[in-house]
């Protein structure tokens, strides 16, 4: 159970996802591309594309299709996905998964299948709850090492501070609350809400004198001025939950005593099951409590999917309840699994007909550059202009991945050495220490005699 307790009156702590920060597609009013804009660089032809599918789902127009992103790696490929969801709206389902996860689970694939696409499918419930609302003054995580593994450190509490511009709380929450302050990237200055009696929390913007503090590389996030009046009180709030998440609770209500003999309802869920959750869904929205809201499901290295999955997925974007969804592929014309057929992509002709295809190029140096740059900024690295150039020199030879994550050990070193920022040296340094994949290639061909065969 979520747990909030008020302290008397009396660090900042962030966390940071590969593609946190994507805040849309960058497109002006007209659709056209921006070169930066939202946390995307470049890509001008497939964000543009992007955005008339965006229209299209609005507008309803997008049943029986689905998209197919084509590219090499790292260009941008699951951005792009991500940013369509933005674009849909904050609460959009966005789920992802990689096609050779379909064959690592205990259950049918179809079935798998069916749970990630209700997964995707949120149901927007408005009700009345008692909050806490306010700027974000001060949070404070306490974290223990994990019990299994002495080097991880987990979060166990945190103390946040909130105010407006009548009072000002300090609130102890548990691990749940804790995890989604992570999970969402929550800091100083953010205007938040947390639902006194679930937990669940939800991130309205970012106060004025904060924001402009920022740069102009993410310019999409909703800008705040100071909340007026009492920070804990009743509000009409509109939250989304998924259809998986109740056919869950429905299958869970219903096994009854066979959870205690180990029999778990959750490993496949009956159609009889996911019928009742659909005339629930339906009363709600005869009574005006809630609405459909498709999510996106994004299916990244599509082609390890095999012909009983491309089946699966071809049907369910002909269902008048499904998701968006997107696939992604860095293959050209190879076999379909599992058989030997030869198509482009590695999907059935038949799926790839029904599919609007957008195609991502490589990055040019200067967007390689802009991107680090944005990257620095999301993850806090102050860095010099000799390891802009560095960072930027291994993303054109080597990977902008590589070059990326390259940054945070970079810190580390910079850090050790009492430096504000991150220079040339401690770039240099860091790649000596963790190799890219062409060195790894040529480390194994070095050494391949003494590796184990």
């Amino acid at each position: 159970m979520s747990i909030i307790e008020e302290l008397p009156k009396v660090k900042e702590f962030k966390r940071i996802g590969f593609h946190s920060h994507i805040k849309g597609l960058g497109l002006d009013e007209n659709g056209k591309a921006k070169q930066i804009a939202d946390g995307l660089v470049g890509q001008i032809e497939a964000r543009e594309a992007a955005g008339i599918v965006v229209q299209m789902i609005k507008e309803g127009k997008m049943a029986g299709r689905g998209i197919l992103f084509v590219g090499p790696t790292g260009t941008g490929k699951t951005a792009l996905a991500v940013a369509i969801a933005r674009e849909l709206g904050e609460d959009t389902p966005f789920v992802e998964f990689t096609g050779s996860e379909i064959y690592s689970t205990e259950m049918k694939k179809t079935e798998m299948l069916m749970q990630t696409l209700r997964k995707s499918i949120g149901v927007r419930i408005k009700e009345k709850r008692t909050v806490y609302e306010g700027a974000v003054k001060e949070l404070k995580i306490r974290r223990l090492r994990n019990p299994y593994n002495p080097y991880m450190m987990i979060p166990r509490e945190a103390k946040i501070t909130l105010e407006t511009k009548d009072e000002n709380i300090t609130l102890t929450v548990s691990e749940e609350i804790t995890q989604q302050l992570l999970e969402l990237g929550i800091k100083k200055g953010d205007v938040i809400w947390i639902d006194s009696q679930t937990g669940r929390i939800f991130k309205e913007g970012r106060l004025k004198e904060e924001a402009e503090e920022k740069s102009l590389y993410i310019s999409s996030e909703r800008i705040m001025e100071m909340p007026q009046g009492p920070i804990k009180k009743d509000k009409e709030i509109v939250h989304t939950i998924t259809l998986h998440d109740l056919d869950i609770y429905f299958a869970t209500r219903k096994a009854g005593l066979e959870i205690l003999f180990g029999f778990s309802p959750l490993k496949e869920i009956g159609q009889d099951v996911r019928k009742e959750v659909d005339e629930q869904v339906k009363k709600w929205i005869n009574d005006g409590m809630g609405e459909i809201i498709p999510g996106v499901l994004f299916i990244d290295d599509a082609h390890m999917l095999d012909l009983e999955a491309f089946s699966f997925l071809t049907r369910a974007m002909e269902s008048e309840l499904a998701p968006i969804i997107i696939l992604a592929t860095n293959r050209g014309i190879t076999k379909i699994r599992g058989t030997d057929i030869e198509s482009p992509h590695g999907m059935p002709l038949d799926l790839l007909d029904r599919l609007l295809i957008i195609t991502t190029r490589p990055y040019n140096r200067d967007e390689i550059k802009q991107i680090i740059l944005i990257r620095s900024e999301e993850e806090d690295i102050p860095l010099s202009d000799d390891a802009i150039e560095e960072l930027t020199n291994i993303g054109v030879n080597r990977s902008l991945r590589y070059a990326i994550q390259l940054m945070v050990p970079a810190k580390v070193l910079a850090i050790r050495k009492n430096k504000q920022k991150v220079t040339k040296e401690e770039v240099i340094e860091a790649s000596a220490k963790f190799i890219d994949l062409k060195s790894s290639i040529d480390y194994i061909t070095k050494y391949e005699q003494l590796m184990l065969h």
